[in-house]
């Protein structure tokens, strides 16, 4: 299949589209107000499961009684800045595992917002694989989202705006053993594989929902981020392009499956991955800083409330 229709058919979906509730939701929506990050994660965490589900992934989970529900969920998840919705199905990564720490910039940057040196924040991440694929058995395109509260008080008392940005490693997915060394961009490669033939129905449907979404699905901006408590009057400075990498001193853990390799856990309490940026997509990307993990949960709220908004193309 064409390499560009399998790129537009994964990365705007990227951890965060609805299903059939974003679907039959009015497009309006009440003015956002923010969240509080203690109101969040308890909803996150309070219903784990006791095993790990399998969703599968089809082009019949696309559309219900000739409504395209993808492409009702695409323009929802761009229009809705909501950071938890009523229980919706995730499209595109419907596996995943969400993850709680801290943002924390430190090296100096050109950049603005929560991209400057110094700055901290809380975050809530979910990590996820594209379709259906969650074990070293098959091809695991690995992506993270990730929304930025800009405090670094996780018991504020008041609701605040997040920022939301995407990275994911390679949309065609790879044969990485771990998650911690997947390359994880806001324009991610795509390798074509034989296995792609499979999910050309897939990538096709995709495709047509993305692209009516918004002009540019292929990469996901970042001046959320930069914009991020930026003084009134100022100008946003944004990286373009941007990488989190599982950080070379983590030992890597040998668990097939994903969810298992990610529980914070196993490292003591501790899970931290490189944030790296970069002005041109192949590099060199310099270290500004890392995201720190402290807690991990698997749950039906990870997978079914937690929404991630979609910055529009500028």
């Amino acid at each position: 299949m064409h390499k560009r229709a399998l790129q537009a058919a994964s990365f705007l979906g990227v951890m965060g589209l609805v299903g059939a509730w974003g679907a039959m939701r009015a497009e309006a929506a009440p003015t956002y107000a923010g969240s509080r990050f203690v109101n969040v994660w308890n909803e996150v965490k309070s219903n784990p499961y006791r095993t790990l589900p399998q969703v599968r992934v089809s082009v019949a989970s696309f559309f219900s009684w000739g409504t395209n529900l993808l492409e009702r969920a695409a323009k929802r998840t761009i229009a809705s800045e909501d950071d938890v919705l009523p229980r919706f199905d995730k499209l595109v990564h419907p596996n995943g595992i969400c993850l709680r720490g801290t943002w924390n910039m430190t090296e100096p940057s050109p950049y603005t917002g929560y991209f400057e040196q110094g700055k901290q924040g809380v975050v809530i991440a979910r990590a996820s694989t594209a379709l259906s694929g969650t074990t070293r058995s098959s091809y695991r395109g690995f992506g993270m989202a990730v929304k930025l509260f800009p405090t670094n008080n996780p018991a504020h008392a008041t609701p605040l705006k997040t920022a939301n940005f995407f990275v994911i490693d390679d949309l065609g997915g790879t044969d990485l053993r771990n998650y911690l060394d997947a390359q994880m961009t806001n324009e991610p490669n795509t390798s074509i594989r034989f296995s792609s033939i499979l999910i050309a129905p897939i990538a096709a449907a995709a495709t047509s929902a993305f692209t009516a979404a918004d002009k540019n699905p292929g990469i996901r901006q970042l001046y959320p981020v930069a914009e991020l408590g930026l003084a009134p009057g100022k100008k946003a400075v944004s990286p373009k392009y941007i990488k989190v990498v599982g950080a070379p001193y983590e030992k890597r853990q040998d668990k097939s499956e994903f969810r298992e390799e990610l529980n914070v856990a196993l490292y003591g309490g501790y899970l931290d991955f490189d944030v790296m940026v970069s002005e041109n997509k192949t590099g060199p990307f310099t270290r500004i800083g890392y995201l720190e993990f402290s807690e991990s949960v698997t749950s039906d709220s990870c997978d079914h409330r937690l929404h991630f908004p979609h910055p529009k193309f500028r």
